[in-house]
């Protein structure tokens, strides 16, 4: 068996660290995204038509999830859930009205 050197290892290590983990594949009829440091976490989702995405705030401060025309939460307050079933194919961009650069996107097929 091959043990790998130092200079392996780092290069595998920074390969993992630069991977864009954004993005998240569905075939679930559920799905989450947390809201944490600010950031809606994946940023991005693809989903069928029918799931339901729920966003739940980990932050210690209120956020909301806005998709213009689309749906509106409440300000969420830490450990807070808002749900949205999506019935429509399309992209839903969304962003947070507390804090508008924070943003994200549901992509339903």
């Amino acid at each position: 068996m091959k043990t790998l050197n130092r200079r392996d290892f780092s290069v595998a290590v920074a390969a993992a660290i630069l991977l864009p983990i954004t993005t998240a594949r569905a075939d679930d009829t559920n799905m989450e995204v947390h809201i944490d440091n600010f950031v809606f976490q994946p940023a991005e989702l693809k989903i069928k038509v029918g799931t339901t995405v729920t966003w739940t705030n980990r932050d210690d401060i209120p956020h909301t999830v806005v998709s213009a025309g689309k749906f509106r939460s409440k300000a969420l307050d830490t450990d807070d859930k808002f749900s949205f079933t999506f019935t429509d194919a399309g992209d839903y961009k969304y962003f947070c009205s507390l804090h508008p650069h924070m943003t994200g996107m549901i992509k339903v097929e």
